[in-house]
């Protein structure tokens, strides 16, 4: 059984979402993890990973490894059958693309149908949540649910997720610092300010929520270059937040600079991504710029 899922990418409220304002988020179907579930003559579940170096027996593993648990949680106690369970990503680790999300997704899936057990998206998202609360701590829940329903999503976390349509196509210049961002961390850090200063922390989050409801309605109303001035004021409140980076900060404004209507950090933050509004002429020497400014890669994604 085969199964396969996007990498995705925060356009705002990253930060904001896991104190209950929304967020957007969009598939990058340009990377993403494949994963194939074949019967074994040998008994055991043997998994191989060859992206993050894991050639290992399900046994092998402590119970609370993300991948371990989706096979606890997905194949049924009764299951005697051996397998080989391949993963392979083109999404690359801790960058905010979603790369363990895409996992858990890709992998509940192949499981569930080869142990005849298919699932629902709403079955799958749920279970992949679980899932990210071993990568993430305290997840907002984003990342499976843009990469389960492979759609854009406005998500606000506890509540029903959303899903839209952009009436008119735009293109998002992702630049790859190549440092790798543990969501975990700088979640834990904006939590500590949090409690050393809620009053301030909460204003913040609320002008964050605010980008991410006009930028949605920016989209669904075909008028997508209002994103860029969005975009910018949403890179300066994750500053204040202290989730920034120099090398972050040097490729938003090297993306200015080449004609970008506008850019932020994307994820996490403090290493990761960050991403470009980019005319529909100008993608290829934004992503140019990008690289001579120090990215290690870049990904240029069209939004439909």
């Amino acid at each position: 059984m085969k199964a396969t899922a996007p990498g995705k990418v925060i356009l705002f409220g990253e930060h904001a979402v896991v104190y209950d304002r929304p967020a957007l988020a969009v598939p990058v179907t340009q990377v993403h993890v494949d994963v194939e579930v074949l019967d074994s003559p040998r008994a055991g579940i043997f998994i191989h990973a060859p992206g993050i170096d894991l050639h290992a027996e399900l046994n092998s593993l402590p119970p609370d490894h993300p991948i371990a648990a989706v096979i606890l949680k997905v194949l049924p106690p009764s299951f005697q059958k051996g397998a080989e369970i391949s993963i392979t990503s083109t999404i690359p680790v801790a960058s905010g693309l979603g790369s363990g999300a895409a996992v858990s997704v890709a992998l509940i899936r192949a499981l569930s149908s080869f142990a005849n057990r298919p699932l629902s998206d709403d079955e799958v998202n749920l279970l992949a949540y679980e899932i990210e609360k071993l990568h993430h701590g305290t997840p907002s829940g984003i990342d499976n649910s843009v990469i389960t329903y492979n759609q854009p999503v406005y998500f606000i976390k506890g509540q029903p997720i959303e899903t839209f349509k952009a009436e008119k196509p735009f293109t998002i210049v992702i630049g790859d610092t190549g440092i790798p961002a543990p969501t975990k961390e700088s979640v834990g850090a904006v939590r500590r300010l949090w409690l050393r200063d809620s009053v301030n922390l909460e204003t913040i989050f609320d002008e964050i929520g605010q980008l991410s409801l006009i930028a949605r309605r920016s989209i669904e109303h075909g008028k997508p270059e209002l994103l860029g001035e969005l975009m910018d004021q949403n890179h300066a409140l994750l500053q204040s937040l202290t989730v920034s980076s120099p090398e972050l900060d040097g490729l938003v404004e090297a993306a200015r600079k080449a004609g970008a209507l506008g850019a932020k950090l994307s994820g996490g933050g403090r290493g990761g991504n960050m991403i470009a509004l980019a005319g529909p002429v100008n993608a290829e020497s934004v992503a140019e710029a990008l690289i001579s400014a120090g990215a290690k890669r870049t990904i240029i994604t069209q939004i439909t």
